[in-house]
């Protein structure tokens, strides 16, 4: 028997390209509007934006008698691990940490995604995905340290950096439940519906989130122009759009390889910062490109030898 892993086509590497430059996005945000939206509410509002943009494709699954209703245990943990909880610890972080140290430790997310893949669901860690994942996590460190790997050893971490983990793990365990298919005959077939299914449930777990928050800290909202487009952004890009590409993505690719793209992340932060600040990009911006695509390339590759 011949072992085989999934290859990587250029259409598939574009889908898993959109959701890291939309995370970028949404980093640069969520760091624009903690002054005015408290973390979790922000997560509980992006995710009814979300929400009613699906609403005109998918109000079918409000039906009680729709089918997805029986599989309410599976779209209760995704919606809680994807939508519940990602970005609620990640806005969070956003509030307690630095942005170098949130993309450092998010940086560990194609190692997560390698051990909770053999831990909890079977899977062999091949030697090129750890080749890959070296290559990858180097490529961040560049962008992280500007070219200067000793400017790494002065980061200070606080509990912000425990935040990015918990999301990231959450994260790896979501992507693994997705790539299972175990829904609704037809469901997958249409992502308008397939992704309402996962915000339905996990609306329930952000306004929980969100109601603590104000029950239990002083939370306000100013609102004002910046926080509607920003809201706006967050609704279409970082939600329906990166949750559709990378929905696909892991569908066609698996998690493991899917999950190196995430550390593309840092570099598109980085390339949107330099846009923003007006600076021109770096010679270090170029080597962690080159480091994390080899880091893709070298993880997606078909095993040369075959296993009987």
């Amino acid at each position: 028997m011949t072992a085989s892993a999934p290859g990587l086509s250029l259409k598939t590497a574009l889908l898993l390209v959109v959701p890291p430059l939309m995370w970028a996005g949404n980093a640069v945000v969520g760091r624009l509007v903690y002054p005015y939206v408290p973390p979790l509410t922000l997560n509980f509002l992006r995710w009814v934006g979300a929400f009613l943009l699906l609403l005109p494709l998918a109000h079918a699954l409000l039906r009680a008698n729709h089918p997805v209703w029986s599989h309410w245990r599976r779209y209760a943990l995704l919606g809680l691990l994807g939508v519940g909880c990602y970005n609620s610890f990640q806005y969070l972080a956003l509030h307690t940490s630095s942005p170098i140290n949130v993309t450092l430790v998010a940086s560990s997310g194609p190692v997560f995604m390698l051990a909770i893949g053999a831990l909890f669901f079977g899977q062999r860690i091949r030697t090129q995905q750890l080749a890959g994942a070296a290559l990858s996590i180097l490529g961040v460190l560049f962008v992280l340290s500007r070219g200067e790997p000793s400017s790494l050893l002065s980061v200070q971490w606080v509990i912000g950096d425990i935040y990015v983990l918990i999301a990231t793990a959450c994260w790896s365990f979501y992507s693994w439940l997705l790539s299972q298919d175990k829904d609704p005959p037809g469901l997958r077939s249409n992502w308008a519906h397939f992704l309402m299914a996962q915000v339905m449930f996990g609306l329930g777990w952000g306004g929980l989130f969100s109601g603590l928050e104000w029950g239990f800290t002083p939370a306000h909202i100013e609102w004002n122009a910046t926080v509607w487009l920003a809201l706006i952004y967050v609704a279409i890009g970082p939600a329906i759009l990166a949750y559709r590409c990378w929905g696909l993505g892991v569908q066609q690719a698996g998690p493991n390889v899917a999950g190196f793209f995430a550390n593309l992340t840092p570099l598109f932060a980085a390339l949107i910062s330099t846009v923003m600040l007006g600076d021109a990009p770096k010679a270090y911006h170029a080597l962690a490109f080159t480091l994390i695509v080899g880091g893709i390339w070298v993880s997606s590759r078909k095993p040369s030898i075959s296993q009987t």
